[in-house]
Parts: C-alpha cells; sequence; structure tokens
C-alpha cells in the first residue's frame, strides 16, 4: 500500500487538470507530506488550518511547542519500537484512543480504535489509567476530559491538531444567534414546549456543548443524529443545528423535513439572512459552517465512479453536501461506512467518500473488494494528520519519566454544563 505522505507527495507532479476531476471548492494542501513539525509561521501559531489553506486560524488558538530534535529525526521503525516500550512499561496507566481518520502508524498503537461517537464512551471505559493519549483533534480531547474522571489526565498529542469546521462557529456567535432568535421567536411555545433546542455537533469547543447543556440542547454524532433530532422535535418545535449545515441538512431531509424550512444561519447577518417569518416557519436553522474534506467530493465524481465501475455502491460522509449525498447509494458515519464494507459479499466494489485514512485502511484490510476513494485528489484531514508518532512517542516517553505535557483541561463550570449535553447524547443510541 502507498502511504498517504508519499501519495501527498505525488500531488506536486500531477497536472491540476486530473482527467474526470472536478474543481473542488477548497484547495488540498500539498504541504502534508513534509514532517509535520515543518508548519508555516501561521499554522505553528494554532492549530488550524483544516484541509483547506483557506482556513483561517482562530485567534487564541492553542499552540504547539517545538518537541526535541530526537523525535523529529527518529526513523519509521524507532518510533514505533520506542511508542510499544513505552506503552509497556505504562501498562495500564495510560489507554491510547485512536480516531479512524489517523494514520496507521499511530492507529497500531491503540488501544480503542472509532469514531467520535465509539471514542466518547472508550473515555470513561478505563477508569483506572491515569492518562488517556487521545489521537484525535482538540474537539474530542475536551471531551474525553469531560466525561473522564477527575483523576485522570487528557493528552492531545500535537496541539495544532484542531478542526476548522469547530472553529466555524464560536461561543459570541452562537449567543448571539441565540439572543436574536429568543427575541424573535420567544422562549417557548405556546403549548409550552421551547421554542428552539441547540443541538451542536461533536465537531465543536466544549463552550458550545456546555451552552447546549445550559440551554436545554444536546450534542450529537454523524451515528446518531437521526436519533438526536428526534429526541429535540419531542421537546421543541426547532432546531439550531451547528456547526456542520451538511449533516444537519442531510439528516433532517432524510426525516421528511422539507428545505423551505431549513434556512441557513449565516452569524455575519442579521438574523442570520433570514426573515422574522421564514424563522417561525423553520424547523431546523442550519448554521453556515461545513468539513473542508467532505465539501470536497461532488457529483461528478459519483457519475464517474459509475461510469468506470458499473456495478460500484457508493458511500458519502453525511458531511458531504447534499447533492452528493442524494447522488450515493448510501451515506452513514465513519462506523457505518466500515460495517457496510465488512458485511459486504466478496468481490464487492465500493466508492466511498471520507478521510484517505480510512478509505486506504479499507482497502488494506479487504483485498477481496475494490475500493477506492471517490476524489482523485488525495486530501486528508491535515489537522489529524498532525498526530506524527514523533508525538506519540514524545508523551509517552515523558509519561514513562512522570512528566504529563500537552494537557487538555477544560474548566470546572464549563465542563459540568457541557458534561449534560454529552450524557443526553451517550443515551441517544445510533439507529
Amino acid at each position: 500500500m502507498t502511504s498517504v505522505a508519499t501519495r501527498i507527495d505525488l500531488l506536486t507532479e500531477k497536472p491540476a487538470n486530473l482527467p474526470g476531476a472536478t474543481p473542488a471548492p477548497s484547495t488540498c494542501s500539498t504541504a502534508l507530506g513534509t514532517s509535520p513539525w515543518d508548519f508555516a509561521p501561521t499554522v505553528s501559531a494554532g492549530y488550524g488550518p483544516g484541509a483547506s489553506q483557506d482556513d483561517a486560524v482562530p485567534a487564541g488558538s492553542p499552540a504547539q511547542p517545538v518537541i526535541p530534535a530526537e523525535y523529529q529525526q527518529a526513523s519509521a521503525e524507532e518510533l514505533d519500537r520506542r511508542i510499544a516500550a513505552a506503552k509497556a512499561t505504562l501498562g495500564d496507566r495510560v489507554v491510547v484512543l485512536g480516531h479512524f481518520y489517523q494514520r496507521d502508524e499511530v492507529v497500531k498503537h491503540a488501544d480503542f480504535l472509532g469514531d467520535s461517537f465509539q471514542l466518547a464512551r472508550a473515555a470513561r471505559s478505563r477508569p483506572e489509567a491515569e492518562a488517556i493519549v487521545f489521537c484525535g483533534v482538540h474537539f474530542m480531547a475536551e471531551t474525553a476530559d469531560i466525561l473522564s474522571g477527575d483523576h485522570q489526565s487528557v493528552i492531545l498529542p500535537n496541539l495544532a491538531a484542531g478542526c476548522s469546521m469547530a472553529d466555524m462557529a464560536d461561543e459570541d456567535s452562537v449567543e448571539e444567534a441565540w439572543e436574536q432568535l429568543m427575541d424573535v421567536l420567544g422562549e417557548t411555545d405556546d403549548d409550552g414546549r421551547q421554542s428552539v433546542i441547540p443541538v451542536t455537533y461533536m465537531n465543536s469547543s466544549a463552550a458550545l456543548k456546555a451552552f447546549c447543556g445550559r440551554h436545554g440542547g444536546i450534542v450529537c454524532t454523524s451515528s446518531n443524529a437521526a436519533t438526536v433530532l428526534e429526541w429535540a422535535f419531542q421537546r421543541g418545535r426547532r432546531v439550531l443545528f451547528f456547526p456542520d449545515q451538511h449533516l444537519g441538512r442531510n439528516t433532517a431531509k432524510a426525516m421528511g423535513i422539507p428545505l423551505e424550512q431549513m434556512p441557513m444561519w449565516n452569524p455575519r447577518h442579521d438574523l442570520g439572512g433570514s426573515t422574522a417569518d421564514q424563522l417561525a416557519d423553520a424547523k431546523v436553522i442550519l448554521w453556515h459552517g461545513f468539513c473542508s474534506v467532505h465539501r470536497r467530493f461532488t457529483v461528478a465524481q459519483i457519475e464517474q465512479a459509475r461510469a468506470e465501475h458499473p456495478d460500484v455502491r457508493v458511500i458519502v460522509h453525511p458531511e458531504c453536501p447534499m447533492p452528493v449525498v442524494d447522488a450515493a447509494d448510501e451515506s452513514g458515519s465513519t462506523d457505518h461506512i466500515r460495517k457496510a464494507v465488512e458485511a459486504a459479499e466478496p468481490g464487492s466494489t465500493f466508492a466511498i467518500g471520507t478521510e484517505i485514512n480510512l478509505v486506504n485502511r479499507l482497502a488494506d484490510e479487504h483485498p477481496e473488494h475494490t475500493i477506492f476513494c471517490l476524489d482523485p485528489v488525495i486530501c486528508p484531514c491535515s489537522t489529524m494528520y498532525r498526530i506524527h508518532p514523533g508525538y506519540l512517542a514524545w508523551v509517552l516517553e515523558e509519561l514513562v519519566a512522570g512528566r504529563v505535557i500537552n494537557r487538555i483541561a477544560v474548566d470546572a463550570a464549563t465542563a459540568r454544563d457541557a458534561e449534560v449535553a454529552l450524557e443526553r447524547m451517550l443515551a441517544a443510541l445510533p439507529r
């Protein structure tokens, strides 16, 4: 299997007009093939951007210090040995969580591998562990800190691993939106139900999860979004869904909610760019946010896959734009995609629209199938990609030496309110 790093390096040798390729709405960075400690100055100052070079790094983002040269210079084989040795020394004192989108060199050392819903559960499954090393991104580590015990430290190997989508909805903007909605719609309807239930995607800050906890809301993942919306509509007339418009739209549409009852909320405009009447008639108010990786997938890519492989089964992530989800055979979370591949008859052909590390891993694990990524240009989630084995070896060996570095700690007040919304999420089991 060609490594993701090698494939990224090859991008610089490929023409921009690949046969059948449709220009994507964002620019895929070719810089991921370089060492993850060689960030441009604007990137090293914070954890952005995502897969797009156009994503802005938000002010106040956590910065990652330069790690010791020995980890930068070590070979892949040496880092692998050192990680395994540190884990063996620490034993049950540490648990390593790995997201599906992580590179294989990191995933092989994870005690738990999963999507954000599964890893949220895993975060509290090892109460004996003194440290939880989260190989994911910043908002995931925050969630682990909220759900784990007070005696446990949550560590993010590289503080530059953030999420550009999560940064598209900040606390001040959501608070302002809420105030405007309450002014227009009031807090309750005539029947006493809440006029609006806030629902935040897992890909959001702890502060926004806390906002939902304070206002009768809930957190969702791509696994349980439909269950969460049903929960919300039992308690309120409308939903304010943030930060990912596409997951909200695709989930609500599948539930039979018409598009005209799903206005977009653009925080740069008064009333989000809608009228008071449109908001009053709304069922789901969608925040103007998106995932840079999943926004790259297009209907043209699906058409090309079908032309080249008439028996192809197209599965995409629900963070993809609605036309892409509609054109696919099915959509679902990373865990749904994995299970679909595992259950398929040998000889099946899959075109998958999600992050390339997962697609490549599925292709490796299932040689009985033909599995390829819809996007002809390899574009990983650049911030997930920043969890390099060098960072994992560094934080684990520091734990062996008795030092906790890169700790992610959510303040007590925020954690209390966020846990309310997260517990509701954990109770809303995926279908």
